[in-house]
């Protein structure tokens, strides 16, 4: 009786032992065949696979008749109708003659058909890579991945450049979105530290600098770019919208490059870091672990690239503000605080992705760190009660009122601390004493320890007192040393 089937390898590696004088079992054992196969063969009782394979059915369509009538013509209106929503629709025209069994027959029916009669497909013709000749940018996030900055849950986004040959990558911590700003100072960083540039630069279009744009926002975005790509001597390209393939070079090494840093994730054991700074030190160490497994092609690359200009291009938006009478500017739906010697001045600001370069004239004055509202038309704020606070203790019974108020607390202990005190003290006392905390806390710089004592003193119960708190920090101080000076009198006469 026959058995298995068996590979015509199989067959000739046997016949050719056995026509060199080998007996049945060590022919059957170069085969990899048993004893009784190789008897088998010699008796022409095995057949190939070929011969074995039947093209008559062995039961009555089910389809017959509606496949041709009906299902057919509907694939070719709509190929991409998939086979259940065709069997509900036989299900629906047609109660009780179309079971869920029948599914299975429908999808090899339905994919048969798309592969003898469906719409031509897409394809994809491998390109040859050519050193020096193009880098890449795009966007992407760690979506599985929650990373936190001081407990505090990070959005972000990562920019990614890498060149096509040698796979060399550079990412950059985003914290705002996909602005031609992220892209500009990521862009230059990368290529700063590769020591040149490529000959082409392509990005997928700025589609996302581009949302909720006017049409003169878009050209200045767009000139912007190839003013950027034409600093370096790079010629500036874009992927059709939609094509991500044509990026691929970038697109496809996310994944690679996110699998490494959750991977390293898993090896540090926590996903929280104290700042901003050591998260993107944490990601330069991946990539730089990542870059070293293509330093032989980046060798190659190297000396094709490009020199880079002796300078910098502009990586930042130019913005004006005035300082208003309440020592705050408004830039981009944000409030922030600034110094109040500022009031009335027009600042020059140079927008970052993640700080703001304020400037009066030509003179830098603060540095401020950017903040993005949450929703596309609510506001955000950036108060810090530093910049005001020497203005509000002379004036405390202003902080009740104030629409900063809960911006000018720092911290949720401060805030705790507020709460207690605007329960337990007359409400001009609870005001003063919570605009003198935070006016010792700027002048002493002792914010942290200040509020470590007041959340003590009202965990057991003592009582609060301003003036001891001042007299604490004004002991702790140490004195002024005053320069010793010597006058030589001069002669009378």
């Amino acid at each position: 009786m026959p058995g298995k089937w068996i590979t015509d390898k199989q067959v000739k590696i046997y016949m050719k032992s056995r026509q060199s004088g080998n007996t049945q079992a060590l022919s059957s054992a170069k085969a990899g065949l048993s004893e009784r196969t190789g008897r088998d063969i010699e008796h022409e009782k095995r057949q190939s696979p070929q011969e074995k394979q039947r093209h008559w059915r062995t039961r009555s369509d089910p389809l017959a008749a509606v496949w041709s009538s009906e299902l057919e013509p509907m694939l070719e209106q709509s190929p991409g109708l998939q086979a259940i929503t065709l069997l509900e629709y036989l299900q629906g025209k047609y109660p009780g003659e179309y079971g869920d069994n029948v599914l299975r027959t429908l999808q090899r029916r339905v994919k048969e058909w798309r592969v003898l009669k469906g719409p031509a497909q897409e394809v994809m013709f491998r390109q040859t890579h050519q050193p020096g000749m193009l880098g890449l940018s795009d966007f992407t996030q760690l979506k599985q991945t929650t990373i936190t900055i001081a407990g505090v849950r990070f959005a972000h986004l990562l920019y990614h450049f890498r060149l096509q040959y040698s796979k060399w990558s550079n990412i950059k911590v985003v914290i705002g979105g996909e602005s031609f700003t992220a892209l500009a100072e990521g862009l230059q960083n990368a290529l700063q530290q590769l020591g040149g540039a490529p000959a082409q630069h392509r990005t997928d279009s700025l589609s996302a600098a581009f949302k909720n744009l006017s049409t003169d926002e878009k050209i200045d975005v767009t000139e912007r770019y190839d003013a950027l790509c034409q600093h370096y001597q790079m010629k500036p390209s874009r992927n059709n919208r939609g094509k991500g393939h044509e990026n691929g070079s970038v697109e496809s090494a996310h994944g690679h490059i996110k699998r490494r840093i959750e991977q390293a994730l898993l090896l540090r054991g926590s996903h929280d870091f104290a700042s901003v700074g050591e998260y993107q030190a944490f990601i330069d160490e991946v990539v730089s672990s990542h870059n070293q497994r293509n330093a032989k092609a980046l060798s190659v690359e190297k000396p094709t690239l490009q020199p880079l200009p002796e300078v910098r291009t502009m990586d930042y938006t130019q913005v004006q503000a005035v300082v208003t009478s309440s020592s705050t500017i408004d830039v981009r739906r944000v409030t922030y605080t600034v110094p109040s010697q500022l009031q009335g001045q027009t600042l020059q600001i140079r927008l970052y992705d993640n700080r703001l370069d304020c400037f009066c004239g030509c003179k830098p004055v603060i540095t401020l760190a950017r903040v993005y509202p949450k929703g596309k038309t609510l506001r955000a704020r950036s108060v810090d009660y530093r910049h005001v606070v020497h203005s509000l203790v002379k004036k405390p019974q202003a902080f009740r009122y104030s629409q900063l108020r809960d911006d000018l607390l720092p911290n949720d202990d401060y805030r705790r601390i507020w709460q207690y005190v605007d329960k337990t003290m007359e409400a001009k006392a609870a005001c003063r004493f919570i605009t003198g905390m935070l006016h010792l806390a700027a002048t002493y710089d002792c914010e942290v320890e200040l509020a470590q004592m007041m959340l003590a003193d009202i965990e057991h119960g003592h009582a609060l007192s301003l003036a001891t708190l001042q007299a604490k920090f004004t002991r702790n101080k140490e004195p002024l040393t005053l320069p010793v000076v010597n006058v030589v009198q001069h002669a009378l006469h």
